[in-house]
């Protein structure tokens, strides 16, 4: 033997063991025990070779079933992938088939790979038709440079191939397995490479033998004789029957097996090889799938020719005509033995399990996650040392009433239902549910259940596996509230966009706004309506460090005072009508950041009380709960009431009027700032006819000095309405400004009576009548009478009616 060879193929064999990262002879036995790894490992590999025989009967493709190995093993030995390469008819090369995990990048290089000793494990083990094992590929001589620097870049650190043979010698491909560090394969990873592999071989020469056997349906058309002649050279045991199912024809294959001439099997002599204990149930069933005209398959024993019975898969298809009669029935016999003695050695490792429950319990135990064991009816059975720890439970207390009350009773009642349903499936599921710790606080889990089933596909025993999620739940409420208080502020429609003005009194806004930003102090802003306090407070948030967090807006005014204080900190589940579940308060939503209290003079008082508390200690109970939540949030708090007066009639309380004015900022009117109401004027034409797609590119100087001259009661919020209805209106370039828009509603006054009254009275409907004909009778206008008077339209018309003034006379007089 050469030294590459020998290099190749290992005189001993050893395992890793994963616990200590050391390396112990073959014969050692891991923490877990032999029983366990070899049944679960024989359960793997049972459930692949099953699934392999169920996917080529349903008529899978070949890439397919072998993908679905790969992914089998790569389940059962996470921490290396394997690949299966198939070889080219002509031989001299390999080409990747399947392998989900192998790099991209890797894929060029084996696909196709040289059968050579210098192209890698798999290239080689083909050659050689023997298992290779290349326990570090960096020092691997007879690996090429190319291959071996690429391999690393891919994380492939060491490679096993174990090549699929035939019986007779020939090489079908290979089954590899690359490990990410450099080492050679365990005793059980040697096994699971020739399980796969063997299990391989089974897809392959089964995918061969139907497609073989596909192709002579199709030639049965054309030649009998061709038919029988293919289908004796297929590997596999083939007959066809006639429409009452008596046979017709065995292939030489099935006549070698059973030791039969073909006319001794036929008709119905093929009977006498089934076993005496399965020829009853077997012809029962072939009556039936011939009665139904459906394809079926069903498990018996067959005789070989030296008496030996072996277990069988019976696949029967049947042709029909154009008209859809059967005109023949076509099958092959599948050998399931291996499969079947594969399945009695899994029913004895179950045995040993049962025996090694305290072995298997010690490894439970020693698990961080909480895992319980159930019956297959979801009854209690066992749990690990983790459910304990976390519960504060003892073992005596495990399936008492006490180990119940440690899960919620709302998810209990919630998930009663679906869990029964699920068990019954006996397929895998999972939710969601709280169990309480031994503290007394109440997490959320998530909960996996895994059904562990016998020999006969039955449900023997459930395992649930605990995952602590309360901490990702938290994180995903708080990021909800925080998106739903941001696209509240987003659809909230807002005064204006910015501080627009150089008048003196704005520019004391804004340095007081410098001055009190960077400090966490409580600011309470007072002022008019529409003079933009909101604003301001934005402005404090913006240049505050807490500018990337929260900013939330209350309008106490818009609130009922009954829900005002849930609003504000929150309710838990059952607090009032209508308290469906907990609800997070605006404190809680501004956590870290800043809250803007609008109209605080309209806080109940009981309301009032509890913001008191949060002014002071810095924490509040939710509406119904008990727990005292700390806050970090900073508070601006807007009027335009005169609180001091609220104060002394007992609507607003003192002490909180203090608490909140630390720093007071007082807006002005806008009547106060008059050389801003061009700059203000201006502003809002470019943006309302941006968005009205207008041009708007003068501005009408008589309505300017009319914007200028009039009190604004409706401070901003009112010019800002004047403004957006001059540019709807506005046909052309330039803005105008109807006076009579500008007329405010005209306060109702007692009537005065007496010799005073009546001359003032007399006088002002002189004056009315003089400017009415001097405008010739026209009220509104740039040269109408409320213009030359200074009172809005609306006034001077309330007064042409009150005093009785004829206006057509004057317009008759024109």
């Amino acid at each position: 033997m050469s030294s590459a060879e020998s290099r190749l193929k290992p005189d001993h064999k050893i395992q890793l063991s994963h616990a200590t990262g050391g390396v112990q002879p073959a014969g050692s036995e891991s923490k877990q025990g032999p029983n366990t790894r070899t049944a679960a490992q024989a359960e793997s590999l049972l459930a692949a070779e099953k699934q392999t025989l169920e996917m080529i009967a349903d008529g899978a493709s070949l890439k397919d079933i072998l993908n679905n190995l790969c992914c089998s093993i790569d389940a059962e030995a996470s921490s290396v992938m394997s690949t299966v390469l198939l070889m080219d008819p002509d031989g001299e090369r390999l080409w990747h088939t399947a392998g989900t995990l192998v790099p991209r990048d890797w894929l060029p290089v084996i696909s196709p790979l040289p059968i050579s000793p210098h192209a890698g494990c798999c290239g080689a083990a083909a050659l050689l038709k023997e298992r290779v094992i290349v326990a570090d590929v960096a020092t691997d001589i007879n690996w090429i440079d190319e291959y071996r620097d690429l391999a690393i870049k891919n994380g492939i650190r060491a490679a096993w191939s174990e090549p699929i043979l035939t019986k007779d010698g020939e090489v079908l491909g290979t089954f590899a397995l690359y490990s990410s560090e450099p080492r050679i394969p365990t005793d059980a990873e040697i096994e699971l490479i020739e399980g796969a592999g063997h299990i391989a071989l089974i897809a392959i020469e089964r995918q061969r033998s139907h497609r073989a056997l596909e192709e002579a349906l199709v030639e049965i058309k054309n030649s009998e004789n061709k038919l029988r002649t293919i289908i004796d050279t297929i590997p596999a045991l083939a007959w066809s029957a006639r429409p009452d199912g008596s046979a017709e024809f065995f292939n030489r294959r099935w006549l070698d097996y059973a030791g039969l001439s073909a006319e001794e099997a036929a008709d119905w002599g093929w009977t006498g090889a089934l076993h005496p204990e399965d020829r009853a149930r077997l012809m029962d069933y072939w009556r039936y799938v011939l009665a139904s005209g459906e394809t079926g398959e069903i498990e018996a024993r067959l005789r070989r020719f030296d008496g030996e019975f072996r277990w069988f898969l019976f696949r029967a298809s049947p042709l029909r005509n154009d008209s859809g009669k059967v005109v023949k029935w076509y099958g092959t016999n599948t050998d399931l033995e291996d499969r079947k003695r594969a399945e009695d050695e899994l029913g004895k490792a179950f045995e040993e399990i049962a025996k090694s429950e305290a072995e298997l319990r010690t490894i439970i135990d020693a698990i961080p996650q909480i895992i319980v064991a159930l019956g297959a009816d979801g009854s209690f059975l066992s749990a690990n040392q983790a459910l304990l720890a976390y519960t504060g439970l003892t073992r005596d207390e495990l399936g008492s009433e006490k180990l119940r009350a440690v899960f919620h009773s709302e998810d209990s009642e919630r998930l009663r239902h679906e869990r029964a349903a699920a068990i019954s499936r006996g397929v895998p599921f999972q939710y969601e549910r709280r169990v309480r710790r031994k503290d007394g606080h109440d997490r959320w889990f998530l909960v996996h259940y895994n059904p562990l089933r016998d020999e006969r596909g039955e449900v023997i025993r459930w395992y649930a596996t605990g995952t602590d999620i309360d901490d990702r739940r938290q994180a995903e409420e708080r990021t909800r509230q925080e998106n739903v208080a941001l696209r509240e502020q987003i659809d909230q429609v807002l005064m204006f966009d910015e501080i627009v003005g150089s008048s003196p009194a704005l520019k004391t806004v804004l340095s007081s706004i410098v001055k009190v930003a960077p400090t966490d102090s409580t600011v309470l802003i007072t002022g008019e309506t529409g003079t933009g306090k909101e604003l301001i407070a934005r402005a404090i948030h913006k240049g505050s460090q807490r500018a990337g967090r929260a900013f939330i807006s209350v309008n106490c005014a818009a609130i009922p005072s009954s829900l005002i204080a849930s609003e504000l900190f929150g309710h838990e589940k059952g607090a009032f009508t209508g308290a469906l579940q907990r609800r997070q308060g605006r404190f809680e939503l501004a956590h870290c950041g800043t809250i803007f209290l609008d109209e605080i003079g309209e806080l109940p008082s009981e309301t009032q009380i509890a913001l008191l508390r949060v002014l002071q200690e810095r924490q509040f109970e939710r509406v119904g709960g008990t727990r005292v939540i700390p806050t970090d949030v900073r508070i601006i708090a807007a009027s335009n009431r005169d609180l001091a007066a609220a104060i002394a009639s007992g609507t607003f309380r003192a002490d909180l009027f203090y608490r909140l004015n630390v720093f007071p900022i007082h807006v002005p009117p806008l009547r106060q700032r008059k050389e801003d109401v061009p700059m203000l004027v201006e502003y809002f034409v470019n943006r309302y006819a941006e968005k009205a797609r207008k041009r708007v590119s003068k501005i009408d100087k008589n309505a300017l000095k009319l914007c200028q001259s009039y009190p604004w009661p409706g401070n901003i919020r009112e010019l800002q309405n004047i403004v957006e209805r001059s540019v709807i209106l506005c046909s052309g370039e330039t803005l105008w400004v109807d006076p009579a828009w500008l007329s405010s509603q005209e306060q109702l006054q007692p009537e005065l009576s007496g010799p005073l009254t009546e001359t003032l009275r007399d006088q002002e409907k002189e004056m009315i009548e003089a400017a009415l004909a001097e405008s010739r009778g026209k009220v509104a206008g740039p040269d109408g009478a409320a213009v030359k008077l200074g009172i809005p339209r609306s006034t001077l018309d309330g007064k042409i009616k009150q005093l009785k003034i004829k206006k057509y006379k004057f317009i008759s007089e024109t």
